[in-house]
């Protein structure tokens, strides 16, 4: 059996503007296929090689496969749904197929408008892929496709939801298959080497109301971590890989496991450094620990400081103050790690005057990076539910981090998008005279002026934000800025009818007291979801089992599966 997997081609000027980034997923599944038998698999990198859908097509005619899947973030459905229609055109006999993160909750509205995609894969991929491979292969497609679970496909006018594929437990059964991968292509522009992006863990034990990835996941596991290692050493030796990120969304949850990959990776000194993104939380409770984590390659921590404003911070469910972010960079760069502060932006209370008290929190708080991310109301979490009708524009493509997607009360989306850039030129332009060319540490200040390359790089090519796209040259061009949005798109009364969460439970527990050892001294440590408690580990890398939760808390949880109304 042939399998065609596809990463679409869009662009967005956001963190591709750091380099190429290996699209980790079809590793982890075609690790996960050819373990079963199925190793006829090829991989299409549309976006890395910038494929245009004739190049595609003409790939696709060679290749004449039996399945085509293509995965898909929300800003990236249309250009999936695009290309999985060129798919079905070029290959009739093929069944199509979506993966990710947007067709897992929007499910309902995508086999509306995209009649063409024959099935939707719900959640973690490499169990229901495989289940729906083995289908196809045997004989039993479309016949049996009820008994495939963690799928979803539309059958007499009705778009159906099989029961869900319980989360795979033992996330050591997943070998990803890292040759599947061109990695010449896959270059970190600061460091000029290449890059990877492997996971310690799968899911996020806490619920923040902006995010949706625990959602996703639906339960957190960790890996051994001597596997990981191994799997690093593989990148490292025989792939060339000289720089890799954590793809968790906090690998440093699980203190024990973080604390022995750490510790694996000084043992093998392997010539990689990495990085991360996790909690002020966690580096405060970490501190004595910090020469370790240096010691072991880590050289970039990106920190969820998410808002100068404590208002915010509250909204967003972070529960950390202003003063233990400050606390949390200083101490990482005290360490001779890179401290990145990040900052939502674009909410509707947003305002010039809070706009530049990011930039002064910034400057006070000293990291060595600085990003202002635009809010994106991703429609399947609970922060876009709260705003209800202040989301007004609904054309996917554009919920990228670099689109102002919301209209803050005070000022159009155009000023914001100014103010924005120029909290970046002087933030970036301070640091480019009176920071990086001044780091001591060797090893820091190339890895600085690497990154200060790639910020230079994207904004003469106009590729940093969209700013070519949208036509934003500095504050004399504001009037002419266009994010060019798609009016005509809607958020389908189809997608509100299923709920977002129908028939998919969450593993996620109440949150116990932590134990006095893991609190930095002196800090009132609180979790990401709210409070002073967090997470219980245990020795599989699992949580503690507890009373289960549906997403969003509570007890009371939907049923196994769903049909939803019929597509008009």
């Amino acid at each position: 059996m042939r399998i065609v997997l596809i990463h679409p081609n869009y662009h967005s000027g956001g963190a591709e503007i750091a380099g190429n980034w290996p699209p980790a997923w079809v590793a982890y599944l075609a690790g996960f296929l050819k373990r079963d038998g199925y190793t006829d698999i090829t991989f299409i990198d549309a976006m890395t090689n910038h494929l245009s859908h004739d190049d595609v097509r003409n790939r696709l005619l060679d290749l004449k496969p039996d399945l085509i899947g293509a995965t898909a973030i929300t800003p990236s459905i249309y250009e999936a749904e695009s290309l999985l229609k060129l798919a079905k055109a070029t290959c009739p006999d093929a069944v199509t197929v979506l993966g990710g993160i947007h067709g897992t909750f929007m499910y309902p509205q995508v086999l509306s408008e995209a009649p063409w995609i024959d099935v939707v894969v719900r959640g973690e991929g490499e169990q229901v892929l495989l289940d729906l491979v083995r289908c196809i292969d045997e004989g039993r497609w479309p016949a049996e496709r009820e008994s495939v679970k963690g799928i979803a496909y539309a059958r007499d006018g009705q778009i159906v939801a099989n029961a869900a594929m319980p989360p795979i437990a033992d996330v050591d059964r997943i070998t990803p298959d890292w040759g599947v991968l061109d990695w010449s292509k896959y270059v970190y522009i600061p460091m000029n080497t290449r890059v990877a992006i492997p996971n310690l863990a799968r899911g996020c034990p806490f619920t923040c109301s902006f995010c949706s990835q625990w959602k996703f996941w639906r339960d957190y596991r960790v890996r051994d971590p001597k596997k990981v290692v191994d799997e690093i050493e593989d990148l490292v030796r025989n792939h060339g890989v000289g720089f890799f990120i954590l793809a968790d969304e906090e690998p440093t949850i699980h203190k024990k496991k973080f604390v022995e990959f750490c510790e694996r990776l000084v043992e093998r000194n392997l010539p990689v450094l990495w990085g991360i993104n996790t909690r002020v939380t966690d580096i405060l409770r970490d501190e004595a620990l910090l020469p370790l984590y240096r010691k072991a390659g880590l050289i970039h921590v990106s920190l969820g400081t998410e808002a100068a404003a404590q208002l915010k911070l509250d909204r967003f469910n972070k529960e950390t103050t202003v003063a233990q972010n400050k606390r949390a960079i200083q101490l990482l760069r005290q360490n001779g790690i890179v401290a990145e502060a990040q900052f939502i932006v674009g909410l509707e209370n947003e305002t010039v005057e809070t706009l530049e008290e990011t930039y002064r929190m910034a400057i006070d708080w000293d990291p060595d990076m600085a990003n202002w991310a635009m809010y994106t109301p991703w429609p399947f979490n609970d922060l876009f539910k709260e705003l209800g009708d202040k989301v007004e524009v609904f054309d996917f493509s554009k919920y990228n981090f670099v689109t102002p997607i919301m209209k803050p009360d005070a000022m159009d989306r155009a000023t914001l998008l100014d103010r924005t850039m120029h909290n970046y030129r002087r933030f970036y332009l301070r640091k480019t005279f009176l920071g990086y060319p001044w780091i001591r540490d060797k090893v820091k200040r190339k890895y600085m002026l690497g990154c200060l390359w790639a910020f230079a790089k994207s904004g003469f090519q106009r590729t940093f934000y969209d700013l070519g796209k949208v036509g934003y040259w500095g504050p004399q061009s504001k009037k002419n800025v266009d994010f060019h949005f798609d009016t005509t798109r809607t958020l389908e009364a189809q997608a509100t009818k299923a709920p977002h969460n129908a028939m998919w439970k969450t593993m996620h527990r109440p949150k116990v007291k932590l134990p006095a050892a893991n609190v930095a001294a002196g800090a009132a440590t609180k979790a990401c979801g709210g409070g002073t408690e967090q997470m219980e580990e245990d020795e599989t890398g699992r949580m503690a089992p507890t009373q289960v939760k549906a997403c969003g808390g509570g007890t009371q949880q939907l049923p196994e599966s769903v049909n939803a109304p019929p597509r008009d």
